[in-house]
C-alpha cells in the first residue's frame, strides 16, 4: 500500500483506498497467495485479521537496533506451528497459523 507510488513491478500490486477490502479481493483471486514483508503493512493486516499464515526467518545475527516486528499490535494473536526449516547458514524459517477460536 502506498500513498506516493504511481506504479509497481510485475510481481506487486499497488493498493489504494481501503486496505481490508483490497486485500480480501486479492485473496479471492487465483494464485499462490500473497506475501508481504516490512513492518507497517504486516501490522495493519494482522490487526485486520487478514493474515492466514506467518513465516518468520530468524537470522543468527543480533542487530540491537531497528524497528520491532508487529510493535503496536492491538490484540495478542495465538499461533500454532506449521513448519520449520533450518538452513546451513544457521538461519531458521518458522511457519505458524493463527489459532482459530471457535464459539
Amino acid at each position: 500500500m502506498s500513498s506516493t507510488l504511481s506504479g509497481v513491478d510485475w510481481n506487486a500490486e499497488l493498493v489504494r483506498g481501503d486496505l481490508g477490502q483490497a486485500v480480501q479481493r486479492l485473496k479471492q483471486e487465483s494464485g499462490e497467495g500473497l506475501w508481504v514483508g516490512g513492518v507497517t503493512l504486516p501490522l495493519a493486516l494482522a490487526d485486520l485479521g487478514l493474515i492466514d499464515e506467518y513465516e518468520f526467518l530468524v537470522q543468527p545475527v543480533l542487530a540491537g537496533h531497528g524497528p520491532t516486528l508487529l510493535a503496536g499490535l492491538r490484540e495478542r494473536i495465538q499461533l500454532e506451528p506449521v513448519d520449520r526449516h533450518e538452513f546451513r547458514s544457521g538461519a531458521v524459517a518458522l511457519r505458524y497459523r493463527p489459532t482459530r477460536v471457535t464459539a
